[in-house]
């Protein structure tokens, strides 16, 4: 992680021109914009508010101390397994998170660099944090991504939200978008005890039609398990989703008997289209 490689993945959000290193923590373009990286080597393009919240660090740390147990390992495993089919140098992490299934990636993929994506600055400082081969961006997936054209052999969405014209462009010719989301028995039991949010009937079917214009889907693996989860781990699996946003996770009180949690995803593999 440097500003030099950091620089290589990144546009100018302005003028679209590349970023290149102009200084001690500066980034600028050809124009003159200029923009400033912090000293965690990571830089930020939010503009302004849009009532977007992101990953507090009451929720990454959660998410860390749920996912260090090796809950979630068979899905990081069915990722990673299904992105070393590509021999990528260049993966582009949409909805880093933690960082947990990027390191996933690179442990299999080690002459892969990579860019982590995320709206949460908490997020992102944690997933570049003692990682050489990974840079960091603070920016909106809604809004034109600040990454240049065709930067990525890879992209990875895991329970992110998608912007598929932009992951077009940034994706190279041929290029992998691996795309997680939940089933919908997905943590059924916490929703019926009012501990989760919703998931939506059928979202394979959405997110293939929401996608067709710009992917085409080249596999399916659906992945389900049912885990028996002791205190600390239930608390910090409802403490690390969007559900802790409506619940105070310490707050909840029940017995020391483990909870029976179902887990359900589908790890959906789609081909860049050439328009």
């Amino acid at each position: 992680m440097s500003l030099q490689t950091l620089s290589e993945w990144l546009r100018c959000p302005n003028c679209f021109l590349p970023l290149l290193p102009g200084g001690a923590l500066v980034l600028a373009c050809p124009s003159g914009h200029s923009f400033d990286a912090n000293k965690r080597g990571f830089l930020s393009v939010l503009k302004g508010s849009r009532g977007l919240i992101g990953d507090s660090a009451g929720m990454l740390e959660a998410r860390d101390s749920f996912l260090a147990a090796g809950w979630f390992e068979p899905l990081r495993s069915a990722l990673a397994t299904l992105v070393s089919a590509e021999a990528p140098t260049r993966v582009l992490d949409i909805g880093c998170g933690t960082g947990y299934y990027l390191r996933g990636v690179l442990d299999r993929n080690p002459q892969a660099r990579a860019l982590a994506v995320d709206l949460s600055p908490a997020a992102v400082a944690r997933t570049v944090r003692g990682e050489a081969s990974v840079d960091g961006l603070v920016a909106d997936v809604w809004s034109p991504l600040p990454v240049r054209d065709a930067a990525a052999d890879v992209i990875l969405n895991v329970f992110a939200p998608r912007n598929p014209a932009e992951f077009h462009r940034v994706l190279g010719p041929h290029g992998l978008l691996a795309v997680v989301i939940p089933q919908a028995e997905h943590l059924q039991e916490l929703r019926a005890a009012g501990l989760a949010l919703d998931v939506h009937a059928d979202k394979a079917t959405a997110l293939r039609t929401s996608l067709a214009p710009w992917f085409e889907l080249e596999s399916r693996e659906p992945l389900s398990r049912t885990l028996s989860l002791p205190p600390a781990s239930r608390s910090a699996l409802i403490g690390m989703g969007p559900s802790a946003h409506h619940t105070d996770a310490a707050a909840i009180t029940t017995s020391d008997a483990p909870w029976t949690v179902t887990t359900a995803f589908e790890l959906l593999g789609f081909r860049r289209r050439a328009l």
